[in-house]
């Protein structure tokens, strides 16, 4: 297998979560095609935006009841996904700026400094700039 291309996150309008996702997090928006009444919107943190082996975000419009009720918690709570950084102060500084609700103060852990924060959703992100390197 050569990579992870895309994970999806469960959103109840797209122009909301493009706004979030570009404006608050600081991502560049890849794509925004219209399919019928979808959309293909697909997001990548900074930097990796050209890279083609990076893994991407698709924000996909929840279509019915029971996709509406995963938006914010798709994994039960858990922390669901990892923004790796190289320069954890400056990016928490900017995200707590633009109103990136953290839930805790920055951590330091023997693997890295480490902090939760929660997108627009409600989904649990670790913000993290890890000792040795992604992983």
């Amino acid at each position: 297998m050569a990579h992870l291309g895309l994970v999806s996150i469960v959103v109840d309008d797209y122009d909301r979560a493009i706004q979030h996702y570009v404006q608050d997090l600081g991502f560049s928006l890849i794509s925004d095609t219209a399919q019928g009444d979808k959309r293909w919107v697909v997001v990548s943190p900074p930097g990796s935006e050209r890279d083609l082996r990076a893994t991407h975000i698709l924000l996909a419009r929840a279509e019915d009841d029971e996709q509406r009720a995963r938006i914010g918690d798709q994994t039960g709570g858990r922390v669901s996904f990892f923004l790796h950084t190289d320069d954890f102060d400056m990016d928490h500084t900017v995200l707590s700026q633009r109103g990136v609700a953290f839930e805790e103060e920055p951590r330091d852990e023997p693997y890295g400094r480490v902090a939760v924060f929660s997108d627009l959703f409600g989904n649990r992100w670790d913000l993290i700039e890890t000792i040795s390197g992604p992983g």
